[in-house]
């Protein structure tokens, strides 16, 4: 469980708008309470899931232009996601590992001032890998079932990325 202040936040400053600008000053101040819960484990040797879930009360708690209790910007109020992987640990095919896992985002605001609903989504990806010595290869498939979604920096709200195929190797010394 968590409770969280956070003060001084900037906010519009009501007596100082000349010149068509804006200027801020720090006298906000948000909370987020909430509770969240992850468990991992290794079900078999080389099988690993990890789960979590949240629920999150982000809003705005003392503002001088913003109404009290306003939800925060792209700060969802549940969440939760299941992630396993599995690899071979002995063998011709030993290193050679797979995961899936999806990923539950619930519904947030994407503009503070005037409130739009970014709806929920889930979101599907995949792994492929081989690991030996010190090097590794993997193929990662992100959004696999092309889920479209959206994510807000409280100006701008961006549709975020298709189906997409990475490619990676790294090496450890």
């Amino acid at each position: 469980m968590y409770d969280i202040s956070k003060t001084n936040i900037p906010t519009r400053d009501l007596d100082n708008t000349t010149d068509n600008q804006e200027y801020f000053i720090a006298v906000g101040e948000v909370k987020s309470r909430g509770i969240e819960l992850d468990i991992a484990g290794e079900i078999l040797p080389g099988w690993k899931v990890i789960a979590s879930g949240y629920l999150n009360d982000a809003f705005v708690s003392k503002d001088n232009n913003l109404p009290e209790g306003r939800r925060l910007t792209n700060a969802p109020t549940q969440g939760a996601s299941l992630w396993t992987t599995y690899e071979v640990q002995t063998g011709n095919l030993r290193g050679l590992g797979i995961g899936a896992g999806m990923f539950f985002v619930g519904d947030r605001t994407a503009n503070i001032d005037d409130p739009l609903t970014l709806p929920s989504y889930v979101r599907t990806d995949a792994s492929i890998s081989y690991k030996r010595d010190n090097w590794r290869a993997a193929l990662n498939f992100k959004n696999i079932f092309n889920v479209k979604y959206y994510e807000s920096n409280d100006y701008l709200t961006f549709p975020q990325a298709p189906f997409t195929l990475q490619g990676t190797i790294s090496v450890t010394f």
